[in-house]
């Protein structure tokens, strides 16, 4: 696939999640080595940021998502510099992306500035829009 297009439709369907989910901040983020990198992101200045301090790491550790509903009042990320500081992550909402043989490479993730809780329907709603990220990237057409 074009890389051009493939950033087309990754922008266009993280907008398209943005909106859905008033969410000030949505990316999708792969996890390197050292640092996490956003391959679509919608309202984020920077393009990366180190393993050590990301969400999408923790994310990546369990069976399908990690959600996060008042980061300031989690014991594992209060501290983070995420959280204390720019861009003030409250509440994440983030779904492990897995390519063909099942190795999780990232997640498709929602950000807040202000404490927030995700029903049982949002939650498919966004593991839905993870497969739909699945298939832009990982899939040949």
């Amino acid at each position: 696939m074009d890389i051009q297009y493939e950033k087309e439709r990754l922008d266009a369907l993280t907008k398209e999640v943005q909106a859905e989910f008033d969410c000030k901040t949505c990316l999708v983020s792969l996890v390197a080595e050292d640092r996490q990198w956003f391959k679509s992101r919608q309202c984020m200045d920077v393009a990366e940021t180190p393993r050590n301090i990301s969400f999408c790491t923790y994310a990546i550790a369990e069976e399908e998502y990690l959600i996060v509903p008042d980061a300031k009042a989690d014991k594992l990320f209060a501290n983070n510099p995420l959280v204390t500081g720019s861009p003030f992550i409250r509440a994440y909402a983030g779904v492990i992306l897995r390519n063909q043989d099942g190795y999780e490479l990232g997640t498709l993730c929602l950000l807040y500035d202000q404490a927030r809780e995700f029903t049982e329907d949002e939650i498919n709603k966004l593991k839905h829009y993870a497969r739909l990220v699945e298939t832009i990237i990982f899939t040949t057409p």
